[in-house]
């Protein structure tokens, strides 16, 4: 397994991971799976401050994950979301592990001291890899979102990156790009 940074040429395997999240389940409150371009436009409007990586074995990429802005406002610049997505046939092999432990690990070399997940409950699967993870349980918004004719509650977890500084600096934004 090769884990790296994602280039533009990823776009389509990555999109062929997400649309079932979106067609078939509630992992994603998404309702429509997006066009290429508007995907091809997330992933690059993040790289320009996070990492977006991927997981490839033999030569197939299998899963991804990336950060994100936790919220807009400028005290919130420390704190990131992170997600991550694996397809089928990777599923059950570390994949999600690795690709985590690497996105964290450069997420605090960055500079990021909190990183939050959010789970649409129930996910035994994801919530065991969060708490395996080192994340903790902060809260459930219950029924928060709709989808698939039923109420769905969302458990956000924490997990500190690093210590959280005295003096005010802000995280760096790269090496993000491939």
């Amino acid at each position: 397994m090769v884990i790296r940074l994602a280039t533009p040429a990823d776009v389509p395997a990555l999109l062929a991971i997400y649309a079932p999240y979106v067609r078939d389940t509630a992992a994603t409150f998404e309702y429509d799976v997006p066009t290429h371009e508007a995907f091809a436009a997330r992933v690059a409007a993040i790289q320009t401050q996070y990492p977006y990586l991927v997981a490839e074995v033999a030569g197939r990429v299998l899963g991804y994950a990336y950060a994100s802005r936790h919220r807009e406002r400028a005290a919130y610049a420390w704190s990131v979301e992170v997600s991550v997505y694996v397809h089928p046939d990777g599923q059950r092999q570390g994949l999600a592990r690795q690709l985590y432990t690497q996105l964290l690990e450069r997420l605090a070399g960055q500079g990021f001291v909190n990183a939050y997940a959010v789970i649409t409950l129930p996910n035994p699967a994801s919530e065991q890899l969060h708490r395996s993870m080192g994340f903790r349980p902060v809260g459930v918004f219950d029924r928060v979102g709709y989808k698939f004719g039923t109420w769905y509650s969302t458990c956000w977890l924490q997990r500190a990156l690093r210590p959280h500084p005295d003096e005010s600096w802000l995280p760096a934004p790269g090496p993000v790009q491939p």
